[in-house]
């Protein structure tokens, strides 16, 4: 699939947004074994790559840490983590890349003209521990309050640039606020992408709001903190996730919504990936988002966005910019596929 999308498209950069490896049936032996499978196609090719980890990849018998390690073998992972956090229960990839226009001669004097901000949304269970009662240990699923710190004053580093930078952020899991702006109406002309998910399991869910996770409560509200950060963080264009393999749509947080005691301010857009690997649930057809920057779009803070397929066709293709979700757009035709080897069957919906 890998090997697909990349015959037709030609990124500068890579992103693996989570759920890598299923490492709930994985060997503690050779686990992160498998990164060397999905890597290969883009070290053939000498592309950059950057991750962040998802709930799949937090068990008994794998982490988000000894992917990273893994990972850094290679000379073209950008993955990185956060010196500032010791604390691998903060999850590890939390990081930040600085774009700089290619004529710039000196990264020292020069500003970055896009920032890439990478989140750790954790889940899934503690590495090696058990209970008492021998059961594995449920890891908090949302970006910690520490890391949202950091975000906080990391993206204020350049205060003497007078106007903000532009910045995009990825994370496995989507925060409570893609739930709701859900639960407010996708529209399939004004946020084309496919709906099935419905509805989406968010950052948070299943916590209660004083830790527990005994499967009690549904939601705790502990990404609050990230969300205020993403909605008022100037420049900060657009967060994308994966997680919810149903969901492909994009959607811009721009008021108040109901549950949610933030207003947002710079009208953040939130996005799901496509469902890439041939693991996990569903039979959606698999593909790969696709983001392209230019110096001229990011002069008016926008970006487009589309989905190839597989089979190499285009769905979705928007730009995320001032009118994105007035816009007119063609609808997504909810595609389906059994196996690498079956042939396509186009469901559509409405």
């Amino acid at each position: 699939m890998i090997n697909k999308i990349l015959d037709k498209e030609s990124p500068n950069l890579v992103v693996f947004n989570g759920d890598l490896i299923t490492g709930e049936n994985t060997f503690f032996e050779n686990s992160t074994e498998y990164v060397d499978q999905i890597v290969g196609p883009l070290v053939a090719r000498n592309l950059l790559w950057a991750s962040t980890f998802g709930n799949h990849d937090w068990d008994y018998n794998i982490s988000g840490a000894a992917i990273l390690e893994h990972e850094k073998k290679w000379k073209n992972s950008l993955t990185g983590s956060n010196g500032k956090f010791d604390d691998v229960r903060l999850g590890v990839s939390n990081y930040r890349l600085e774009v700089y226009d290619h004529e710039c001669g000196n990264l020292t004097s020069c500003v970055p003209v896009l920032l890439l901000y990478f989140f750790d949304s954790r889940g899934g269970f503690r590495y090696q521990e058990k209970d008492a009662a021998g059961n594995k240990v449920g890891q908090p699923n949302w970006v910690s309050e520490e890391v949202v710190n950091w975000f906080n004053k990391a993206s204020v580093q350049w205060e003497s640039v007078k106007h903000p930078i532009p910045s995009l952020g990825f994370v496995h899991i989507p925060p409570y606020v893609s739930s709701a702006l859900q639960t407010a109406g996708v529209d399939p002309n004004q946020q084309p992408g496919i709906n099935d998910d419905l509805p989406l399991a968010p950052q948070a869910q299943g916590w209660c709001s004083d830790g527990k996770n005994d499967g009690s409560c549904s939601y705790g509200g502990q990404d609050t903190p990230f969300m205020e950060a993403i909605s008022q963080t100037p420049g900060f264009m657009a967060l994308f996730s994966g997680h919810d393999h149903g969901d492909t749509w994009c959607y811009k947080w721009d008021k108040r919504l109901p549950d949610i005691d933030i207003t947002p301010r710079n009208n953040v857009t939130l996005c799901f990936g496509q469902h890439s690997g041939y693991g996990g649930y569903g039979n959606w057809e698999r593909g790969s988002r696709q983001v392209k920057v230019t110096k001229k779009g990011l002069a008016k803070y926008e970006v487009e966005t589309w989905i190839r397929l597989e089979s190499g066709n285009v769905v979705g293709h928007v730009t995320l910019n001032s009118t994105y979700g007035q816009d007119h757009y063609p609808k997504t035709n909810n595609t389906m596929t059994g196996c690498p080897t079956c042939e396509y069957v186009q469901v559509h919906h409405g």
